[in-house]
């Protein structure tokens, strides 16, 4: 059974990206188990003074979350041509600590507009090049989420995106040793 911790940039709590990520929870392929962070607003502001032993219990939980898992998948908007600066706070925990090298990760473009959220891509890309990540360019993908397409379940209903979800998720999964 592979473990994949799935992340969400955004913190609003009606968010496609986190939708598209609560949905990954219902699709994903039998192998395959997936846990959803959930602690991206409670993160205190990067100070590297901090980071250090003990770190803030949240940094911790945030740390051993990544050690646990056997890849991770972010899914993030774009705000101002780049990443939020909350998602940015969370990677910025992660420069300190090896829990995230060589660990396979990827992210899914939610945007309904297939050319918006690359500043965002290309931004995590670096942060995620930089703490030696292993990004699996086969699973990064984008997975449009259509306005009126999460119900009130917080889900996406539509087949073709929870399938496109799934082979994401293979994907990711795939490059696991």
């Amino acid at each position: 059974m592979a473990n994949v911790l799935l992340v969400s940039g955004s913190t609003r709590a009606s968010s496609s990206n986190s939708a598209l990520l609560r949905t990954a929870v219902a699709a994903a392929p039998s192998g395959i188990a997936t846990a959803r962070y959930e602690g991206l607003s409670s993160l205190p502001h990067f100070n590297p003074d901090d980071d250090r032993e003990p770190l803030p219990p949240v940094v911790a939980e945030l740390r051993a979350a990544i050690a646990a898992a056997d890849a991770v998948l972010f899914c993030t908007p774009e705000y101002a041509g780049t990443l939020p600066g909350s998602m940015k706070n969370l990677l910025d925990w992660t420069v300190g600590g090896t829990e995230m090298s060589d660990k396979p990760v990827a992210w899914v473009n939610a945007a309904a507009d297939r050319h918006r959220g690359t500043g965002a891509q290309a931004t995590l890309a670096t942060v995620l090049g930089y703490v030696q990540a292993r990004i699996v360019e086969k699973a990064c993908r984008h997975v449009p989420v259509m306005p009126g397409a999460v119900g009130d379940d917080g889900l996406i209903a539509d087949e073709a995106t929870r399938a496109a979800i799934a082979d994401v998720l293979t994907a990711l999964v795939r490059s696991v040793e």
